[in-house]
């Protein structure tokens, strides 16, 4: 059996344990892959400083370590009060009834409204009728555009394409290769961002995580190898992180690009030509929308002893949901008012599409969809097969993976 599923057995017997909150001063152990001075810092500095008799310990953990810690910390009863876990992994640990439902007290609460949250960050923390966090903020993504390579060749930079069909057409136009510009940057690398990327595009095509081989998905990778084949995007882009191929955007190298708002304050200073965001194409007028979740949880273990405190935490955290935009780079999760947001076109845009933002899952088996994904997308846009035929051999990787 595997190891990491053995702790999360281990666990269960440890999952009811929590007694109630004692009258004396109260210490609530925090991890989050957040570094000093960014989001979780400040918040348990402020709620310190608001509650006196509650103390919050912050524990940095790397990110890609967040899962296997919290494992083997919660089979041992050591771990935290107040996680940070990844809307996908959220899967791995609700369903063990790992984390605390907090459904009980959201519903005596004051401060958070769930009907507010968006619908793909409140699906990441609802399974059943059971609530398992509070989505901390989000992220998503768009596509940026160079209005001025725009107007260069001849394009309206008030009207970016909407639709696939459209997108490859701008590339095409906006491709120079004796000036080593591409039409178009996004990132296919083998990782979870090469899933966070091409998923939306199978999202709209019809498909999802566990029906991948749809006719609009098989669409959707049969455009992204067109694209590679026709040297309107990088082959780099295979290897390339979002952060690198955004940064093709920002040196004029990439006259569109696929990312997220996390870029907003490098290419404020990068780039030096007039960039505008608009929504992610659709595969044609008046289809589906969808675009990608990105974002962690805040979340509670379910073996805490100061449930309640933990939760009034929770709900400090929630109630400042209209300064994650400006102060701390994310999407607001839910419905608020954000007060003379930075980079006010580009916000627009971003809170539009949460609307539309889906979740990668929810399946406990993520980490190998995932991988199924990106290896099929791989092989496609290496030319090693066709991209029908990618997908369907994925489609059978997954069905057995889920079966």
């Amino acid at each position: 059996m595997n190891p990491l599923k053995i702790m999360f057995l281990s666990a269960l017997g440890l999952s009811g344990s929590w007694t109630m909150a004692h009258s004396a001063p109260v210490e609530l152990d925090l991890w989050t892959i957040d570094q000093p001075g960014e989001y979780h810092y400040v918040m348990a500095r402020e709620f310190d400083q608001q509650h006196a008799d509650i103390t919050i310990n912050v524990r940095t953990v790397q990110f890609r370590d967040v899962v296997n810690d919290l494992a083997r910390a919660v089979a041992t009863g050591n771990g935290p009060d107040v996680t940070y876990i990844d809307n996908p992994d959220m899967a791995l640990f609700a369903p063990r009834h790992l984390l605390l439902d907090l459904a009980p007290y959201v519903r005596k609460s004051d401060i958070v409204d769930i009907d507010r949250i968006f619908p793909g960050p409140l699906a990441s923390v609802r399974f059943d009728d059971s609530l398992y966090g509070l989505p901390r903020g989000s992220n998503t993504l768009a596509l940026y555009y160079n209005a001025d390579m725009f107007e260069a060749a001849g394009l309206d930079p008030d009207q970016p394409p909407t639709t696939w069909e459209q997108l490859y057409q701008y590339a095409k136009a906006l491709t120079d290769s004796s000036e080593n510009v591409y039409g178009l940057a996004f990132s296919a690398i083998n990782s979870e961002e090469g899933t966070f990327q091409f998923l939306p595009w199978v999202q709209m095509g019809g498909g999802d995580y566990n029906n991948i081989a749809t006719p609009g998905a098989k669409r959707a990778l049969t455009l992204w190898t067109r694209l590679i084949e026709e040297g309107l995007a990088s082959r780099d882009t295979l290897i390339r992180s979002q952060y690198e191929s955004t940064g093709t955007f920002n040196a004029g190298n990439a006259a569109m690009a696929i990312s997220g708002p996390w870029e907003l304050p490098r290419m404020s200073e990068e780039a030096d030509f007039n960039y505008r965001v608009a929504m992610l194409p659709v595969p044609e007028k008046k289809a589906k929308r969808a675009s990608a979740l990105g974002e962690g949880v805040n979340t509670i273990l379910a073996n805490t002893r100061y449930p309640k405190e933990a939760f009034e935490f929770l709900e400090f955290m929630h109630a400042n949901m209209d300064r994650v935009w400006n102060e701390f780079g994310m999407l607001p999760a839910s419905r608020v008012e954000v007060k003379d947001p930075n980079f006010p076109q580009a916000y627009a845009v971003f809170d539009e599409s949460m609307k539309y933002a889906r979740t990668r899952g929810p399946t406990p088996e993520w980490q190998k969809i995932s991988q199924t994904i990106q290896q099929a997308v791989q092989s496609a846009l290496t030319g090693q097969v066709e991209p029908a035929v990618a997908l369907e051999n994925a489609q059978l990787k997954i069905d057995r993976i889920l079966d």
